[in-house]
């Protein structure tokens, strides 16, 4: 029987002016946080900021303000014309002929788009099944309680248009669709709705789902079931509603934070199902009319707008903002809620964000969820268990102890899985999913060991602007201002470019100090100041790090020439001179150096400790010249222990190597002196702690093996033996072949910078600020990049391009339009 239900318009949304149906959704989560004194970017090297009338802010500091109240207690979240047309088809528990929910029903009529369909404003061409999905179910919804019949016509004819598009494998498909849709064909047969569609797509339809149906079974019986629940309106039927509601209800009351799912077993088990009332009521609540495609989602939501910050580069705007929502987080961690441990994406970008930013996590409660890699088998089907994976992929990279070996199983699972996806040509039919494997390809290919900071943020900046960067995907598509904002991609592009102009004046003054201190007369040398400015901004990127960049660029430049100096172009009279020199310290240039060679090196490198040991003291408010110094001589002792044991042919053992190879490798003058410029005290007893000492000898080992494995051959060719991947063979008596040493080599390559990571998030016990530790991380990756493919310190053609991305090349202004997939906010 049809009933009458009043139209009434939902003045909550407003679809002829806004691009899109969102609500702002309080948090029981994150409590309000106030906003910090804005910091001022001023305009440097013709980069000019204009000022917002009325204000007397520069318009930085407005789009900063605008992204401190995202942090605030509300989330905003786009509304699901799918989601609310299952929720309006409930029949109310009194009178199976009445809707339960009259609300969700207006809103339908409501909020029909200009083309007849329903969904997202302004959807993009590539999901058109999402657009198809959420069409079908409105008009089900309208159908089923005999209103709208001139809205159920258009959307007929809508759909009629659109229809080939729901087998078209170039069209990006929802999780479930190739069920759900036939399912819900299936009911429109019940209503006896006539559906104007071709036969043979009908039948095109049916055959997928049973296509899929057959996939599913060859899954693990609990991956098979719980994928099943979840798209339980698509098969309603065929489920056993007991079971269901049994295995999958949530604390909440929902089946799986699924608005959809929870309508469909209230309609099919209305006699058990008060959770699932209660919960749809909550919605509506908070909501208005309508619902969203899942809830609650405000944990994940807001760690992906931590998580794009921190990838944009601009986290450091916002680090009291960032520190509060973490806090909470973490209490959420600590209570075990079900928003985090129900939901694999939430998990895996929880356990790496608060373990990165020095939280104690432990990581078995995301090896759980991917427990015996099952999860693997049974979601990579669908995009959204892809990128699911792509963040088990990052999160398992996050190993600080021998002991998490199940956390290292997971990597090498995921690593597998993704490598395998991206094999599979299929999975690049439709753009949404191209770009999500853009991605996980970027993903692959730097992995955390070897991604700066600088670079990953401009690769990710023109990655989020991607047309469908913004979009989520579940059984329909979803999106936040929170995580899609062009206000985060605005303030990203401005601060990148502004930051590339004070790197591109300071490797001028550089260059400039290169030829003032005649270091460019030394043609025995290597001249590479281009690419220690280019590690230095890669790593230590905020604008006020400046003095710390120049000092790691010139004692860079300084250890390649003194180092080619000990190798090549110095006699073994130049080499004791040199290390007397700096031994002593205060001499007489022009009498006590022993060659032209050897007065150029010695006075650009007391100019250069002189100069920061002044810098340091304003900083540190004492002096630190003597600590300096005696880094550089432990440097200048270790190079004549390794001339030593060329000239003699002397092989050292494996131990004594690394004992004397970490320090050649030249770490030490390049971080320590940057140390005392990047803000907080290093203490006396922090710089000579054991400590500090430890994060020296992990990076320096990872960084002389990295080394090592690209260059063995042309060293081996060049009869030197010295070599870790040569030590490794020489010492084993020929038991194992080259591979296996490099093998060796690379496991405890792994190893240091997993003790290396231990380092650097450790807090308690910990006395080296987190500032300081963090240079040794990143110098750590800065090798890694640097000898990721070949020994990119001596082959140019390998790193100019980096050089350019960081340092010459800057970013287009990208905001001039937004794309289908950013929420326009």
């Amino acid at each position: 029987m049809n009933m009458m239900i009043t139209h009434q318009y939902n003045y909550n949304y407003y679809p002829s002016c806004s691009p899109i149906f969102f609500r702002s959704v309080k948090t029981p989560h994150c409590s309000r946080v106030s906003c910090a004194s804005l910091s001022a970017v001023s305009s440097h090297d013709g980069v000019k900021i204009a000022t917002e009338a009325n204000t007397g802010l520069t318009s930085s500091e407005v789009i900063k303000e605008r992204i401190r109240k995202l942090f605030s207690n509300e989330v905003e979240l786009s509304v699901s014309s799918y989601d609310t047309a299952w929720v309006a088809m409930v029949p109310s528990p009194n009178y199976s002929q009445e809707p339960c929910f009259p609300e969700c029903v207006d809103w339908l009529l409501d909020n029909q788009l200009a083309d007849g369909s329903w969904g997202l404003p302004r959807y993009s061409p590539l999901l058109l099944k999402d657009t198809l999905s959420s069409t079908l179910a409105s008009i089900l919804a309208l159908k089923r309680w005999g209103v709208g019949e001139d809205r159920i016509n258009k959307g007929l004819h809508f759909m009629e248009l659109n229809f080939p598009s729901a087998i078209d494998k170039s069209q990006h498909s929802p999780i479930g669709f190739d069920i759900i849709f036939p399912g819900m064909l299936d009911y429109a047969k019940d209503l006896d709705l006539k559906l104007p569609f071709e036969p043979t797509v009908l039948n095109a339809m049916l055959r997928n789902r049973d296509l899929e149906l057959k996939r599913c079974y060859e899954w693990l019986p609990e991956e098979r079931d719980a994928y099943l629940a979840y798209v339980s309106e698509g098969m309603p039927k065929l489920q056993d509603w007991e079971v269901v509601m049994k295995k999958y209800q949530r604390k909440n009351g929902s089946l799986f934070n699924s608005p959809a799912t929870t309508a469909a077993a209230l309609t099919h088990h209305h006699h058990h199902g008060a959770g699932c009332l209660n919960y749809i009521h909550s919605l509506l609540d908070k909501f208005g009319n309508a619902v969203p495609t899942v809830y609650p989602v405000d944990i994940y939501v807001r760690l992906c707008m931590i998580d794009n910050l921190e990838r944009l580069g601009i986290d450091w705007h916002f680090k009291e903002e960032i520190r509060n929502v973490l806090d909470e987080t973490y209490s959420c961690w600590l209570q075990g809620d079900e928003q985090i441990f129900m939901d694999v994406a939430t998990c895996a970008i929880a356990f790496r964000v608060l373990r990165m930013n020095g939280y104690d996590v432990s990581s078995d409660p995301l090896t759980q969820i991917a427990k015996e890699g099952s999860y693997f088998n049974s979601l990579g089907g669908h995009l959204k268990g892809i990128t699911d994976v792509l963040e088990l992929y990052r999160a398992s990279q996050m190993i600080i102890s021998p002991d998490e070996s199940t956390l290292r199983k997971q990597n090498l699972q995921s690593s597998h899985f993704l490598q395998q996806t991206l094999s599979n040509g299929s999975v690049w039919s439709d753009k949404l999913s191209k770009y999500i494997f853009e991605e996980v390809d970027d993903a692959l290919i730097f992995p955390l060991s070897s991604s700066l900071e600088r670079l990953a943020s401009r690769r990710y900046i023109e990655h989020y602007n991607r047309d469908c960067s913004t979009i989520r995907v579940l059984k329909t598509s979803y999106c936040s201002s929170n995580i899609g904002n062009k206000d985060l991609l605005k303030l990203a592009v401005e601060d990148f470019n502004i930051c590339q102009s004070i790197y591109r004046e300071e490797i001028e003054q550089a260059e400039r100090w290169v030829i003032e201190s005649r270091l460019d007369k030394l043609k025995f040398g290597r001249q590479k100041t281009a690419y220690c400015s280019f590690s230095a901004a890669a790593t230590l990127f905020t604008p006020e790090l400046s003095e710390a960049r120049m000092a790691w660029t010139k004692n860079g430049v300084l250890t390649a020439l003194i180092d080619d100096f000990f190798d090549v172009g110095g006699s073994a009279e130049e080499h004791l001179n040199l290390v007397h020199l700096v031994e002593k310290w205060d001499v007489d240039i022009e009498s006590d150096c022993c060659s032209e060679e050897v007065r150029i090196l010695f006075s650009a490198l007391h100019g250069a400790i002189s100069e920061i040991a002044d810098q340091a003291f304003i900083r540190q408010g004492r002096d630190v010249t003597s600590h300096l110094v005696e880094i550089w001589m432990d440097l200048l002792k270790a190079w004549l222990i390794e001339a030593e044991y060329r000239s003699r042919n002397n092989m050292p053992t494996m131990d004594e190597y690394l004992e004397n190879s970490h320090v050649t490798y030249a770490l030490g003058p390049i971080v320590i002196p940057a140390l005392y410029l990047v803000g907080p005290e290093l203490s006396e007893e922090a710089a000579r702690s054991s400590e500090l000492k430890k994060l020296f000898r992990l990076s320096g080992n990872c960084g002389r093996l990295l080394n090592d494995i690209q260059t063995f051959k042309r060293e081996m060719n060049q009869g030197k033996q010295v070599n870790a991947i040569l030590l490794r063979m020489i010492h084993s008596g020929g038991t194992i072949t080259k591979e296996e040493a490099i093998e060796e080599t690379k496991r405890f390559i792994e190893s240091q910078m997993e003790e290396l990571l231990n380092l650097l998030v450790k807090e308690k016990g910990s006395i080296v600020p987190r500032a300081c530790k963090e240079l040794w991380w990143n110098m750590a990756k800065v090798s890694h990049l640097f000898y990721l493919k070949d020994d990119g310190f001596t082959s140019p053609q390998t790193m100019v391009k980096y050089v350019e991305d960081v340092i010459y090349e800057p970013i287009a202004r990208l905001w001039g339009g937004v794309g289908w997939g950013a929420c326009p906010w």
